[in-house]
């Protein structure tokens, strides 16, 4: 079992994997102090940052500054903002500005922004030759406690989402809690959906807690960390139990294929959805979809549906601005789905709060027919 450690506010997860061991730090003013905890990790003494020009100007000058303070040569490349970056024709621009910077394999690639950024950076890191170090500094709170924790990386294509990329695993990820004073609302509780999720995957405590808490998160401080540090601690360890999720890390997708269908639906618009939005109503599908199979009782979609709805998050597709393709194109979507083994859909499908599991061989039928009852037709 993993530890959560602390000096002050500070707290850190160390992530065993052997080889590929890292820590996540988690508190105020890492940023600042980002080149010393790089040097003291890495060999390399070259960087290639890769940001958003939503980011950059928040905090590129800070990042590079402490790079070059620590004795690290620092280049950067500024992306466009949003879900449509994740492509291949950034990430060849991605590629391209990592092996103009001369970047060698002990050197690192820095992805400084949300799960978009880590994502594409992440993929390039794995894929420039043929791996070189990686290092996530997440600025948003999804990417701080899911997309930038477990090495998972990739680009979407017009077949779905993140359905071409690499396990890659950092070398260390900086979670500067700072910097979520920065987020709009929406970004944040599109982030908190991802923190409710690990109550609902298998730790009813820790989502009771949350319900009892959650503005105290919202507010900042230490509520906020101890909730950060909860949730990439319960990610950390089910990464070490299953790094390439050949099985329990498929749990972490609760709520994600409903969600990934309805991202596809919009067409990555983040103006009409977010990535923590999608999850946010998957996430009550999926527990309404449990209970239509009497798995679940349908008091405890309505205890998720109560809180993601208190918090301020989309619990229903008809909250989604502007039409919706028919049910039957949000099933192809979910066909799509990189969780389909064999053809047979598997879904992450749950018993109660804190009761999640991997069910195969969901009957595509019910699921249609579940789609077209949920629809806003």
């Amino acid at each position: 079992m993993n530890a959560i450690t602390s000096t002050s506010a500070e707290r850190l997860v160390h992530v065993p994997l052997g080889e590929r061991a890292y820590d996540i730090l988690i508190g105020p003013g890492l940023i600042a102090g980002a080149g010393r905890e790089i040097a003291a990790r890495l060999k390399g003494r070259k960087a290639a940052i890769v940001t958003d020009e939503n980011v950059a100007p928040l905090y590129l000058d800070a990042l590079v500054a402490s790079l070059e303070a620590a004795g690290i040569a620092a280049s950067s490349l500024v992306l466009p903002a949003g879900e449509k970056t994740k492509s291949f024709e950034h990430l060849m621009t991605v590629c391209d500005a990592v092996l103009e910077a001369r970047v060698e394999r002990n050197d690192a690639v820095i992805a400084l922004g949300g799960g978009v950024i880590g994502d594409l950076a992440g993929f390039a890191a794995g894929i420039v030759r043929r791996g070189v170090r990686f290092v996530q500094v997440p600025t948003s709170l999804l990417s701080q406690v899911d997309s930038s924790v477990g090495g998972k990386t990739g680009i979407n294509t017009r077949h779905g989402k993140n359905l071409v990329g690499v396990f890659h695993q950092p070398d260390l990820v900086l979670a500067d809690t700072d910097v979520l004073n920065t987020l709009s609302e929406r970004e944040f509780r599109a982030g908190y959906a991802e923190v409710a999720k690990y109550g609902l995957i298998d730790k009813p405590e820790f989502f009771a807690w949350l319900e009892a808490n959650w503005q105290q998160v919202f507010a900042g401080g230490a509520a906020r960390i101890e909730a950060i540090a909860a949730s990439c601690q319960a990610k950390a360890d089910v990464v070490v139990a299953d790094e390439r999720e050949t099985g329990p890390r498929a749990l972490l997708n609760l709520g994600h294929t409903f969600g990934h269908a309805l991202e596809a639906a919009t067409a990555y618009d983040s103006s009409r959805l977010v990535h923590g939005e999608g999850v946010s109503i998957g996430m009550v599908l999926a527990h309404q979809f449990s209970a239509r199979l009497n798995l679940a009782s349908p008091d405890d979609a309505g205890r998720v549906e109560a809180h993601l709805k208190a918090v301020g998050l989309p619990t229903r597709m008809d909250q989604i601005p502007g039409a919706l393709p028919p049910a039957e194109v949000l099933m192809d979507a979910i066909a799509q789905d990189k969780k389909v083994k064999s053809g047979k859909l598997t879904f992450i499908l749950t018993r109660g709060i804190g009761q999640s599991f991997v069910a195969d061989g969901v009957p595509a039928s019910e699921v249609l027919s579940f789609l077209r009852e949920k629809h806003p037709k």
